[in-house]
C-alpha cells in the first residue's frame, strides 16, 4: 500500500513523523566494553536529537515554546480544554528496557541512557515540569544501574519505577482488570501499572528493532510491559500479538494497547530510539545499518510523532528495507492497518479496550513510502492526507 493512505492522521502538522539524523553520536564498535558507555554516545548529540525532533514536530523555534504547543494540542484534543501544562500533573515515560534481568547492566539492546537524559532536561528545563512529577517506568522489567545513576544523578527527584523496586527504584503496582480486551484474550495480563493509570500525560519511548513472532517492536509492543505480567517473559501469555503468516486481516491485542484511555489515550508524544537500532529483539546492537543514509555505521536517529501509527509505519519501513530477511517480518504492519482503521477494522472486530461500549475511532494514519531511497510519503509528494516525513541531519 505505497502511498495509499488509510485512517485518520493525527498532530499538529497531521501525519508528520519528524527523522532526526546525528551521524556519529553512537560510536560503540564492539568488545568488552557495554555499547551505552558515556563515551561512546555523545550526550550534546542527544540533546540535538531531542530539540530538533520537538521544533520540527511543531513548528517553533524553541524546545519551550515546542513543548507549550505540545501539551495545548493535547489538552484541547483530549481533554476539551485551553491549557498547556499545569504544576502538579503527573508524567510518565514508558521506556524499553525489555532485555533486563536485574538491576545489573547487561550488554543487550535496551533504552539509550544519554537519549533519555536528553528528554528529562528538555522536560525539565524547557517544558518546566517539575522532576517530582516525572516518573520513568518499565513495569515488567529492570531499571539498570547506567540507566538509572545516569539520570537520577542529574535529576535525584525524578521517580523510577520497574518490576523489582529497591535500590532508588520504586515497585509497580497494578489497578486490576483495568484493560477490557476487545475479543478473548483468554489469561493475557489485564493489570495496567498504576504510573500510567494516575498518569496525566504519557510519552512512549520505544527502540528501533525486530521482534520473532511479531516481525518488529515499537510503539504499539512497547504498552506491553506496562501491563501486569510477570518479568520472566516465559511465564507470560502472549495471546494475539502475532499477525496471520497469509495477510488475512484479524485482531491484534496492540490496538487495544493503543487506544485504551491510560496508554495511548493519555500519550503526548511518541519516540523511537534509533541511535543503534537491531535486526533482533535481543542480544548487542547488530548489525551496522547498510541503506541510505546510514552507508555502514549506526542509524544515529530518533523518531518523533504525534501520530501513533505514523510513527511505527516508518520505523516498519526502515526496518524491513534494512532487514528484509528478519523473522516473522510478513504483514508486520497488520496491528497498523487495524488501528488506522479502528472504527472499520479490516479484521471486523469492534476495538472497544475499556469495555464501556464506546469504540475506538481511527487512531492515526498507515501507509508505506514510495521507496527506499526516496522515503516518500503521501504528504511529501502532495499525493494524500497520509504520512509526512521530515528529515534533517546534523552537520
Amino acid at each position: 500500500m505505497a502511498n495509499s493512505p488509510v485512517g485518520t492522521a493525527r498532530g499538529i502538522y497531521p501525519g508528520r513523523v519528524v527523522w532526526s539524523h546525528a551521524p556519529g553520536v553512537a560510536t560503540w564498535d564492539g568488545g568488552q566494553d557495554f555499547w551505552f558507555v558515556d563515551r561512546y554516545n555523545n550526550q550534546q548529540y542527544c540533546n540535538w536529537l531531542i530539540n530538533k525532533t520537538l521544533t520540527n514536530l511543531t513548528g517553533k523555534n524553541t524546545e519551550k515554546e515546542a513543548w507549550h504547543s505540545i501539551f495545548t494540542y493535547f489538552n484541547k484534543q483530549k481533554r476539551q480544554k485551553e491549557a498547556g501544562y499545569n504544576m502538579g500533573e503527573k508524567l510518565a515515560i514508558k521506556i524499553n528496557n525489555n532485555n533486563t534481568y536485574s538491576h545489573d547492566d547487561c550488554h543487550e539492546i535496551n533504552a539509550s541512557p544519554q537519549l533519555l537524559l536528553a528528554l528529562l532536561i528538555s522536560l525539565v528545563e524547557q517544558a518546566g515540569v517539575p522532576q517530582e512529577a516525572i516518573t520513568v517506568a518499565e513495569p515488567s522489567r529492570f531499571i539498570t544501574d547506567y540507566l538509572y545513576k545516569k539520570c537520577h544523578d542529574r535529576f535525584p527527584n525524578i521517580h523510577f519505577v520497574d518490576n523489582q523496586g529497591g535500590d532508588g527504584r520504586i515497585k509497580a503496582e497494578y489497578q486490576a482488570s483495568a484493560m477490557h480486551y476487545s475479543k478473548d484474550n483468554g489469561q493475557l495480563a489485564r493489570g495496567i501499572a498504576t504510573v500510567f493509570t494516575e498518569a496525566t500525560y504519557i510519552i512512549n519511548m520505544a527502540l528501533l528493532k525486530g521482534h520473532v513472532g511479531q516481525g518488529v517492536t515499537l510503539c504499539g509492543k512497547n504498552w506491553y510491559g506496562c501491563m501486569s505480567i510477570h518479568a520472566d517473559w516465559r511465564k507470560n501469555f502472549h495471546n494475539n500479538f502475532n499477525q496471520s503468516r497469509d495477510g488475512i486481516p484479524k485482531y491484534i491485542t496492540f490496538v487495544d494497547f493503543m487506544g485504551h484511555k491510560d496508554l495511548g489515550g493519555k500519550t503526548l508524544l511518541w519516540f523511537i530510539d534509533g541511535l543503534y537500532g537491531c535486526k533482533n529483539v535481543n542480544g548487542e546492537p547488530t548489525p551496522k545499518w547498510s541503506m541510505k543514509p546510514f552507508n555502514g555505521q549506526w542509524p544515529c536517529s530518533l523518531l518523533g510523532s504525534m501520530d501513533p501509527v505514523a510513527i511505527d509505519m516508518v520505523g516498519n519501513d526502515l526496518l524491513i528495507n534494512q532487514f528484509p530477511d528478519m523473522p516473522d517480518i510478513d504483514y508486520s504492519d497488520m496491528y497498523l492497518i487495524e488501528a488506522a482503521q479502528a472504527n472499520k477494522a479490516p479484521s471486523g472486530t469492534i476495538y472497544d479496550p475499556e469495555g464501556d461500549g464506546t469504540p475506538l475511532f481511527s487512531l492515526g494514519v498507515a501507509e508505506h513510502w514510495n521507496n527506499a531511497s526516496d522515503k516518500q510519503y503521501s504528504r511529501n509528494l502532495g499525493t494524500g492526507k497520509g504520512i509526512e516525513l521530515v528529515y534533517e541531519r546534523k552537520k
